[in-house]
Parts: C-alpha cells; sequence; structure tokens
C-alpha cells in the first residue's frame, strides 16, 4: 500500500515541503517523484497524472490522484485513521482544521514577499507592513492553538497535519530572520531541528543553484540548524 508522491526542488518547494511531511512524520509508506519545478519541466513530468498540475500532488495506493494540499491531507487522515494526524480532542481536531485552512489561502505577504528558502538565512531583511501583520496573525494563530495543548512542543502538544503545514512558515521566519515573539521563535527552533525537516533540507543542499533564485540583496549567514 505505498502511495506516490510528486514534489518540486526541496530548497524552495513549501507546499512539496508540506507534502511530504504528511507522508514522513507519519509513516506512510510513498515513493518520492521529483519534478522540474524549476527547470521547467514539470508540465511535461505531471503530465500522466493530468488534469493534477502543480506539486505536491500523489497517486493512491488503489490509482486516485489527489491534488491541493488540504485535500491530501485529509485524504491521508481518512486513509489512516490510528496515524494521529489530527488531534484526537475534537475541539482541538476542528482548530488544527481552521489553522491549516488558513495557512492555504492566507498570509499572501509573508509568502509572496518572503519565498521559502533553506540555504541561509538573510541579515537585516526589512520585513513590509504586510509582512508584519501575517506574523502577527501567525502568533495569534499558534497561541491560541497552544490551550489545546496537550503534552508536546507543537501546536497541539503531539505533532499533526497543522504542524506539516506551518514547517515552511517557520522556514520563512528562520531564513528571514522575521520578528517573532519568544514562543513562536521556539515553535520555529522545534520545527527546523526535527530531524524529518533537516533530512529534507540536506537532501535539497545536494542541488546548486547558479545564480540562486532568491538574492535578496542583503548579507547572510549560516542557517542556525
Amino acid at each position: 500500500m505505498t502511495y506516490d508522491l510528486y514534489i518540486g526542488d526541496r530548497t524552495f518547494s513549501s507546499w512539496s515541503l508540506r507534502g511530504w511531511l504528511m507522508m514522513e512524520k507519519f509513516n506512510v509508506a510513498y515513493r518520492t517523484h521529483l519534478v522540474g519545478l524549476y527547470a521547467g519541466t514539470m508540465g511535461d513530468e505531471l503530465s500522466h497524472i493530468a488534469p493534477a498540475k502543480l506539486v505536491p500532488a500523489m497517486k493512491t495506493p488503489d490509482g486516485t490522484i489527489v491534488g491541493e494540499s488540504v485535500a491530501m491531507a485529509e485524504t491521508l487522515a481518512e486513509a489512516h485513521p490510528n496515524a494521529g494526524m489530527w488531534p484526537s480532542d475534537s475541539a482541538a481536531r476542528a482548530t488544527a482544521r481552521w489553522l491549516c485552512a488558513e495557512m492555504a489561502s492566507g498570509f499572501g505577504a509573508l509568502r509572496g514577499d518572503c519565498a521559502m528558502q533553506l540555504q541561509h538565512v538573510n541579515v537585516d531583511y526589512q520585513p513590509s507592513d504586510a509582512v508584519r501583520a501575517d506574523i502577527s496573525r501567525l502568533e495569534t494563530l499558534w497561541a491560541h492553538a497552544s490551550e489545546f495543548r496537550t503534552d508536546g512542543p507543537w501546536l497541539f502538544g503531539a505533532y499533526s497535519l497543522a504542524d506539516a503545514f506551518y514547517a515552511p512558515v517557520c522556514a520563512r521566519i528562520i531564513g528571514y530572520d522575521l520578528p517573532v515573539n519568544k514562543a513562536a521563535q521556539a515553535y520555529c527552533m522545534t520545527t527546523i531541528t526535527d530531524p524529518a525537516f533537516k533530512a529534507w533540507r540536506a537532501e535539497g543542499l545536494k542541488v546548486i543553484y547558479d545564480p540562486f533564485p532568491y538574492d535578496m540583496g542583503v548579507p547572510i549567514t549560516d542557517w542556525p540548524a
């Protein structure tokens, strides 16, 4: 019972990271197919799973094609009810679904201005007011999630799909040295020091990009984990 998971370049593809974590963190059997998001070959390489046209996308063991991360998350949770993908408490579970949906549809300034890159930290990057507003919203949502937290360092205590959805946000906060409160900073560090995240980043760093797609014109320093 193995899924086929289609992803883009690991250093940059935030949505691919979400899709991969959904499977990797919950021990779902999968095969990874890397398509050329930055090489310009993605369309051809996804043509056999049309109408899916973006990454991540997956093919279930029975051959069903599923695109879009929210649909992938619900499909996996339904197929693997004992994997603990959502919090067990009903209120926490509803809240986790809310946070995932807002992540998928919101935070346009943060996503637009601060493209995910896992290579280095941009120093002295000055976020816009719109990005700062997105950060404030993140802090509000993460604090709200903590009201339902059981034992554990993740949004709801144990790792859930909500943490998979917010992992690329944590990478943006770290990669652009964005100003967040202590609780948010601690959560971001928990995310980027997690073994699964580190394994994903290490694979991405095997690819050299020249020129680097997201040169922000500011000094850079080493990634902290």
